[in-house]
């Protein structure tokens, strides 16, 4: 185990329950990088991958790119996306195809 995990552990029990249940309450709102540039925060988007600081799904972008969309087209739909946050998105949805695939299904079905 990491010495940041054992600190924070030897911290944590001396908190209050109170203490305890904001903090458990913070944890599960942190978003998580999963893939540079790609974010899990639990309660946004179903827990879905996003593009940082967005909550736009990774699985939306990829549908889009399925469809046929241009790189330029998705950036002019998304103004707050760049380049850079496409080229994670692929990376992510190839890594991650399964379950990329399944959550099109999911949405399109939806």
């Amino acid at each position: 185990m990491s010495t940041a995990i054992e600190e924070a552990r030897q911290v944590v029990t001396k908190l209050s329950a109170e203490e305890r249940r904001s903090l458990v309450e913070w944890l599960a709102h942190e978003p998580v990088e999963v893939a540079p540039g790609i974010y899990r925060t639990p309660r946004v988007c179903g827990g879905d991958a996003c593009i940082r600081g967005l909550r736009l799904p990774v699985w939306q972008l990829e549908e889009g790119r399925r469809s046929g969309a241009t790189d330029s087209q998705l950036l002019q739909a998304h103004p707050a996306l760049t380049p850079e946050d496409l080229a994670n998105a692929r990376a992510y949805a190839s890594a991650s195809r399964a379950e990329i695939d399944r959550l099109i299904q999911e949405n399109c079905e939806a």
